[in-house]
């Protein structure tokens, strides 16, 4: 397994394949995969001994006060063997994230337990998320 800090054409492409076999991100162009990639401060990537991409993060920040972790996505055949935790620590522990406050992201229920032994936490106060959806 190889970590790689940017995409090739091939990965992104791998990417797309992965976001389609998952319900939370099938439906996504693969312009819209190029884009979503190209807009990322961060994008972390695990690749096999073949260089096929098998896990996937990308992070929006400042640099300063937020950094808002996406798409932590890890290949079905290659899930349970630690890979997510992987992803978490190299964006935790990226030399150019180390100036970071918080680090945030979106969690479905049944995923909290994997994220608090991250050191995650729902406790925000009183913080809602919102949302507007622009058409």
């Amino acid at each position: 397994m190889n970590v790689i800090l940017e995409l090739s054409e091939k990965h992104i492409e791998q990417l797309h394949a992965l976001y389609q076999a998952e319900w939370w991100t099938r439906g996504r162009s693969l312009e819209d995969t190029k884009q979503c990639v190209s807009g990322s401060q961060i994008c972390i990537g695990i690749t096999s001994g073949h260089d096929d991409l098998i896990g996937f993060v990308r992070v929006l920040t400042d640099f300063t006060f937020k950094a808002l972790i996406f798409d932590v996505i890890v290949t079905q055949v290659e899930r349970g063997k630690g890979l997510g935790n992987k992803l978490l620590s190299l964006v935790k522990n990226n030399e150019r994230l180390k100036s970071v406050r918080h680090f945030e992201l979106y969690c479905l229920p049944e995923m909290l337990s994997f994220y608090e032994k991250h050191g995650f936490s729902t406790n925000v106060g009183e913080v809602k998320l919102m949302r507007l959806t622009n058409a």
